[in-house]
């Protein structure tokens, strides 16, 4: 079985396709007698005889040992460079300042973490995306809740579905304009969240804050069931 790599900062060069070995055949030359001639004369005849291999050395066998520990190593450096790339994302974000967003007519306000190089989200479109839900740096849903960093089950949604009460007002707009590939932090106010009712722990007139990642977009729907209490 292949497994992929993507190792955003590779951490160690990649092994060669081949590791280089001196040949292991010994050629010797001997000598026997043959069947005795007409004349009555033996016949001493040359014979190359192929001698038996040796066993491998000891610093061979370290060797192959060696790069077959690196090779399985890469591969845990794979899960693990993702998992510290996602965290570092998830650091930065907790920094941004207020004065880094942009903020639309409706009081929705966002930042793109990564610019994504895509397609772009316009209403009509099929998206999945990957979210976490916080209020007061608390997280009370995601989409990845229980299958780690880098796992979950994505969302699925039509842009521009909160019109007809399908979907969180905030999450739909945040991610109108995305690109796919990208992540963006969305500040959602109370009129585009839960409003004056609250839901759940979520108290009533409670700004919330998105962490929207685009998957993929496609042109039909999806029928998803919702997972985020409509406003």
């Amino acid at each position: 079985m292949i497994l992929p790599m993507k190792l955003l900062h590779p951490l160690h060069h990649p092994l060669s396709s081949s590791i280089p070995f001196q040949s292991r055949r010994r050629h010797s030359k001997s000598y026997r007698c043959s069947l005795p001639s007409p004349g009555g004369e033996k016949i001493i005849t040359p014979e190359t005889v192929v001698s038996p291999v040796p066993p491998v050395s000891y610093e061979g066998r370290r060797v192959l040992l060696g790069c077959l520990l690196s090779a399985a190593s890469g591969v845990l450096l794979t899960d693990s460079s993702e998992a510290v790339s996602t965290s570092r994302r998830a650091l930065r974000a907790s920094k941004i300042p207020d004065s880094e967003f942009t903020t639309l007519p409706n009081g929705l306000k966002y930042y793109d973490i990564k610019v994504g190089t895509g397609a772009e989200a316009v209403k009509g479109s099929r998206v999945a995306v990957h979210y976490v839900a916080k209020w007061k740096g608390i997280t009370f849903m995601t989409s990845r809740q229980g299958l780690g960093v880098g796992g979950g089950t994505p969302y699925g949604f039509d842009v521009g579905q909160s019109e007809n009460g399908n979907v969180l007002k905030g999450l739909d707009l945040g991610v109108e304009g995305m690109h796919v590939g990208g992540q963006r932090l969305v500040t959602v106010p109370p009129e585009l969240a839960y409003g004056k009712k609250g839901v759940q722990e979520i108290p009533p007139n409670a700004t919330i804050e998105l962490d929207i990642e685009l998957l993929s977009i496609k042109q039909s729907p999806f029928g998803t069931p919702v997972k985020i209490v409509e406003g």
